[in-house]
């Protein structure tokens, strides 16, 4: 007596398994299978189900290569971060994964580590593959890069950033304006020795835009800025123990410091801690980033929190509306101001 079929069984020895094989052992069309992956969301959950455990079963890959060359697009849409292993562009990588992997799309990652030519190169590699869309950090680029943008003939998203007068979608917010916000916010505090700590990672542009909005502030106020750069081969907690070393050394020394990000704030309000400072009443703390850690910290960081996960959700939503792929009224809004709220803390 033969047994009922209840999964369907690998193929052995036959050569790769193809979307022919995945329809028959369904039971439905080709058609059906290759909507499943190219527009999921217009079949229905039972047929899904369906289809996803033959797949599953078989063992099978659909040919992108192929599906690309025949719509003359692909279904994978490339990011250019300034660095991957960073916690502070975490949210924003995984809100936008999450909200494309929803309508059949996704994500392929280069990291640049604030390096021009890294990022032209990855430019270079996703344009060639011919991506649904393509996402760049900041608006700080390589000349050929910027002709390569200008050229591209898919949807470009400029993130982390915005800046009203470049053609790129842009959904971000205003680094300068960070600057002022954390300098305003030490200045209603009674502050007035205020110093600013830049990022350790030689090509932190948007971390100058931040110094800039500081100094300008500063000067508003009658005051002098006061900027201290790490040594370029610092890792960040190491960079911001450098600072905090040298800064307490001076006479006068500061009452306040603004950090770059939370990395160089957290190694330097524990190198303040060593040397005996009394913190905030030494010394105020201020960080960029809200990481994971700032309220765990003793004192816990006062912080500037970016607008990380909606960053992501919005310039997904931003790529999949220029495709298409969810409906819009109108045209594609271009531009999308963001803002980062200020987290006060015990350090400031």
């Amino acid at each position: 007596m033969s047994q009922a079929k209840d999964t369907p069984r690998k193929r052995r020895g036959a050569g790769r398994v193809t979307l022919a094989d995945v329809a028959r052992e369904a039971g439905v069309s080709a058609i059906s299978v290759s909507r499943y992956f190219n527009q999921p969301e217009q079949v229905s959950p039972p047929l899904r189900e369906r289809i996803e455990a033959v797949v599953q079963a078989l063992g099978y890959v659909p040919n992108l290569v192929a599906g690309g060359l025949a719509s003359a697009r692909g279904r994978i849409v490339g990011m250019v971060i300034p660095n991957i292993s960073g916690p502070i562009f975490a949210q924003t990588i995984q809100a936008f994964s999450d909200t494309l992997s929803r309508h059949g799309y996704q994500l392929l990652l280069a990291s640049s580590y604030f390096s021009e030519t890294q990022e032209e190169s990855a430019v270079r590699a996703f344009l060639g593959w011919s991506p649904a869309a393509l996402v760049v950090t900041s608006h700080f680029h390589s000349e050929a890069t910027e002709k390569m943008l200008a050229e591209a003939d898919v949807p470009v998203v400029e993130i982390w950033d915005y800046r009203p007068e470049r053609t790129p979608l842009q959904v971000g917010f205003l680094h300068f304006d960070v600057g002022v916000q954390a300098c305003r916010y030490l200045l209603d505090k009674g502050f007035r020795r205020i110093a600013f700590v830049q990022n350790s990672a030689a090509g932190d542009f948007s971390a100058l835009e931040r110094r800039d909005g500081y100094a300008h502030t500063l000067r508003e106020a009658g005051l002098e800025p006061w900027v201290f750069v790490p040594s370029a081969d610092r890792a960040p907690f190491e960079a911001g123990k450098q600072a905090m070393e040298a800064l307490i050394r001076r006479d006068p020394r500061p009452d306040a410091i603004i950090f770059a990000n939370d990395n160089l704030a957290a190694g330097a309000l524990l190198a303040g801690q060593r040397a005996g400072l009394q913190l905030p009443q030494d010394m105020a703390v201020v960080g960029f980033g809200d990481y994971a850690f700032a309220d765990m910290l003793l004192p816990s960081l006062t912080t500037l929190r970016p607008p990380s996960r909606e960053i992501g959700e919005v310039a997904a939503l931003r790529v999949l509306q220029h495709l298409g792929v969810v409906e819009h009224a109108g045209d594609v809004p271009r531009l999308n101001l963001l803002h980062c709220e200020l987290v006060a803390r015990e350090s400031a």
